[in-house]
């Protein structure tokens, strides 16, 4: 699969990139998909909610009424989860929710990824982003260039370029992401997925 590759201007640069069809074409797995998406979910999890039980609750022990002649249920103390202020039965307590993938299916979910963005012509391939220092409107004015500015759009760049990064932050619907760190999730959650031409071979090794 070829696709042109695009100066920051939004034309033609006479250049093109392979796609290779082992990794932009193949058929999407759907149910590796849904594993990927489901654990990259659960991860971001904290999983620090905290419930206190009748043995935590700091009130009065005292037998509030006598066992028995009363007509009503037998109470122990105002910690009974019967009465207000009560503990909590089975409530929840910190868990660790993190799931674990093995990493060919990993692999195998960020391709499917890709290959239902390729099949659906929505990646685009721009030269490399240059900025000697953080502005916005510079960034804002690739987006609207490309015609990105009413959509989701996901740019992926080699390495870690601060001065991108800094210079996307504010502008909503788009985002960067490291070639290296691009995950399922990420993938199926934009409209169009913008490549830098230095990212491509780094995202074919890393996937190869």
């Amino acid at each position: 699969m070829q696709l042109e590759v695009l100066n920051l201007n939004g034309t033609s640069t006479g250049r093109s990139v392979n796609l290779p069809e082992a990794i932009f074409g193949v058929e999407p797995n759907e149910h590796v998909l849904y594993l990927a998406v489901k654990e990259y979910l659960a991860n971001q999890r904290q999983g620090t909610h905290d419930s206190k039980e009748r043995n935590e609750v700091a009130r009065s022990t005292r037998k509030i009424k006598r066992q028995k002649g009363t007509g009503g249920a037998r109470a122990g103390s105002l910690k009974n989860p019967m009465f207000k202020g009560g503990g909590r039965i089975f409530g929840p307590h910190p868990r660790d929710y993190s799931q674990k993938l093995n990493k060919k299916v990993k692999a195998l979910a960020r391709i499917s990824a890709l290959s239902q963005l390729a099949s659906a012509n929505n990646i685009i391939v721009i030269e490399d982003l240059k900025f000697n220092e953080p502005k916005t409107k510079d960034f804002s004015s690739i987006v609207k260039t490309l015609k990105l500015d009413d959509m989701k759009s996901l740019f992926v760049t080699p390495e870690y370029n601060e001065n991108a990064y800094l210079s996307s932050r504010n502008i909503p619907g788009s985002s960067i992401q490291v070639a290296k760190d691009l995950n399922t999730y990420e993938l199926l959650n934009t409209k169009k997925l913008v490549l830098t031409e230095s990212s491509v071979e780094k995202l074919i090794s890393t996937l190869s």
